[in-house]
């Protein structure tokens, strides 16, 4: 069925079948996976693992290693993710495709308020401020992440002594148009970071039947808008989050 509105972009069908076929087919990738926005650190992490490449996903922009990291005894996926909501999306739904239920996803988020850089943060809800996530769920302001998986990674991060904080995120599809009065404004409403994917990769998630927590990891600052702090972007960590993400997801059930 059809939702119609004035403005496409808040249009949403809610028939899952899809025209267009993903490729890859006959492929069966194990349950869990790490969705990591970590750049080339996703292919060094996988070979520090000794991970295997289960399959190579194939774009106009560049090609995608699938890899297999065994954990524990258990196989767990670890793919590089690209930036922004569509494209993120697109090979979220190659994963989801190939049999993958569990995901983490980690990357860097800028925050708009006073937080030290290289802190990690576990979104709770998600403000709808690009279009990808309103293909996959009626219009509404805020995206709430599955409360359930939030618990259950919010508990592991406890058990293992890794401090963190939640938080409400600001999805925008444009970092170039986070304007001084636009970051004020969604500080004001609650927003506490800002990154470019996570409503859009939850809402991906639930509708495909998955389930899907974040991990960020906080890298620029916009908390003084006249004064940008693109700090060290949080790049020290990534290669910790990716490990952190790792023994997270290996102990969910």
């Amino acid at each position: 069925m059809i939702y119609k509105n004035d403005f496409p972009v808040l249009e949403y069908d809610s028939d899952t079948r899809s025209v267009v076929k993903l490729k890859l087919q006959g492929i069966e990738l194990p349950k869990k996976a790490i969705f990591a926005f970590t750049g080339d650190d996703t292919d060094s992490f996988a070979r520090a693992e000794n991970a295997r490449i289960a399959t190579v996903l194939e774009t106009i922009t560049r090609n995608y290693n699938i890899y297999i990291i065994n954990k524990n005894g258990e196989d767990i996926c670890l793919m590089q993710a690209p930036m922004g909501a569509p494209a993120a999306v697109q090979n979220l739904e190659v994963l989801l495709n190939l049999g993958v239920k569990t995901v983490i996803a980690t990357g860097s988020c800028g925050v708009l308020s006073d937080i030290p850089e290289n802190r990690f943060i576990v979104p709770v809800r998600a403000l709808r401020s690009e279009g990808t996530s309103y293909q996959y769920a009626p219009a509404s302001r805020y995206f709430d992440l599955d409360a359930d998986m939030i618990s259950k990674v919010c508990g592991r991060l406890d058990s293992m002594e890794i401090p963190y904080q939640k938080c409400t995120t600001w999805t925008t599809d444009c970092f170039v148009r986070e304007t001084p009065e636009m970051v004020e404004y969604r500080r004001k409403e609650g927003c506490e970071v800002v990154d470019m994917e996570c409503s859009a990769l939850a809402a991906c998630a639930r509708l495909r039947g998955a389930k899907f927590a974040q991990i960020f990891f906080t890298a620029d600052s916009l908390a003084d808008v006249k004064n940008y702090d693109r700090r060290e972007f949080g790049e020290s960590s990534r290669g910790k989050a990716l490990a952190v993400c790792l023994d997270v997801i290996s102990g969910l059930e």
